[in-house]
């Protein structure tokens, strides 16, 4: 009995060990901010915010010569990942990370000035671990650097050879005014939502020509567009993203804060049901003529179709959300929900409903008329679409390897 014993305890130590998948950096949930203002000519103060698909061992600390943040991680890899593409990279003279030596990542930040770390901390509960560096700007006089600058600096990660994108050529976006013409919507205050939403997604198209991208209107007037017919005017224009805009109003006290809805993947079948009785069948999938096919084989051509759109349209929420928090735009209490409505209904597009506020809230409707709010909502918005544009570039190269 020894023996077998013995021979088990061989066969399970020959059995190999499975490596821990490296940690990914959700850059989408990352972001390097500014938390105050810089008086008396030093830089402000700092805010780094790492967002991982696990925990990982770290360690954080300034080096001179010129200043720089080093942050090293265990079993992360960034490859694939821009660090140009991360919120914030331009408050700063420089970021980059890279393999630094087996096991290990760097990420290296040039600071505009002399800093100190103020506080470093992982929190590992939740969902998406998060590592966050406050850094606050000191006297030349009491900058305490690393004493061996160049043994921290040594196996410094090189830029990622990565194709740069500048901007993002090729991206067509539909935006969809909701509303219009004779049903102007929610009512408050004097305002109707179908006139606020028309302007802000006029405003939004500007700022999305501005940076390369392709704008699609469902409608650029106070004119009636049905809700099908919507989604058939981005799939005509080659949208890669639909964004349909509103601003409801609920009872007082329910609801404030912008919102974004996704499609309710619970409602799939139903959805598909109505898709095949409401549209021909070659205006349900771009580039496929359904023309003759019954209705059991369409749904289930939609239903693949989704396996690929609706994680896209789930990371660009994670953006857009992510990045009006750290703007400061107030969200709602759930600011990611699901429904079932019906301009988010196409299984080829990535589409979510942006909820800009609710027109029955003092405050947010305030917001929504207020010119230079909605220049700061209109900046986060496309910010945001870029951004995801390019994460979403970055993984289709991943993929293709």
């Amino acid at each position: 009995m020894r023996w077998i014993g013995l021979i088990l305890a061989l066969m399970l130590l020959a059995i190999p060990v499975r490596a821990q998948e490296a940690a990914r950096l959700e850059i989408g949930a990352s972001s390097l901010t500014q938390t105050g203002r810089g008086w008396w000519g030093k830089p402000p103060p700092l805010e780094l915010r790492l967002g991982l698909t696990r925990a990982v061992p770290y360690r954080v600390y300034i080096v001179g010569d010129p200043a720089r943040l080093i942050v090293d991680l265990k079993g992360a890899d960034f490859s694939g990942i821009s660090a140009e593409d991360l919120f914030g990279a331009n408050l700063v003279p420089a970021i980059r990370w890279g393999r630094y030596r087996r096991g290990w990542s760097r990420i290296v930040v040039e600071l505009p000035g002399p800093y100190r770390i103020e506080s470093a901390g992982q929190r590992t509960k939740g969902d998406l671990p998060e590592i966050t560096i406050d850094l606050d700007p000191v006297r030349e006089k009491d900058f305490a650097p690393r004493a061996s600058a160049a043994t921290a600096l040594r196996d410094l990660p090189e830029p990622a050879d990565l194709p740069q994108i500048d901007e993002t050529p090729g991206l067509t976006v539909a935006l969809d005014a909701g509303h219009g013409g004779f049903d102007p919507g929610a009512e408050a205050g004097g305002e109707e939502e179908a006139d606020l939403v028309l302007a802000f997604a006029q405003e939004l198209r500007k700022a999305l020509e501005a940076r390369g991208v392709e704008v699609v209107m469902t409608r650029d007037s106070d004119v009636f567009v049905r809700l099908e017919d919507r989604m058939t005017i981005a799939r005509e224009g080659g949208a890669d993203l639909f964004l349909s805009l509103h601003a409801d109003a609920l009872p007082e006290g329910q609801a404030a804060g912008a919102t974004v809805y996704l499609w309710n993947s619970r409602a799939n079948t139903r959805a598909a049901r109505q898709l095949v009785t409401r549209h021909e069948r070659d205006d349900l999938l771009l580039g496929q003529d359904l023309s003759g096919q019954d209705d059991a084989l369409t749904g289930v051509l939609m239903d693949f179709a989704r396996t690929d759109t609706q994680p896209r349209a789930e990371n660009f929420a994670r953006f857009l959300t992510s990045r009006l928090a750290l703007m400061g735009i107030e969200l709602h209490g759930r600011p990611v929900q699901t429904a079932a409505f019906s301009v988010l209904k196409s299984p080829d597009i990535p589409s979510a409903l942006l909820e800009l506020g609710f027109i029955s809230d003092d405050s947010d409707r305030a917001n929504l008329t207020n010119p230079a709010w909605r220049a700061r909502m209109v900046d986060v918005v496309a910010e945001s679409i870029t951004g995801w544009a390019r994460d979403e570039a970055a993984r289709e190269r991943m993929l293709r390897r």
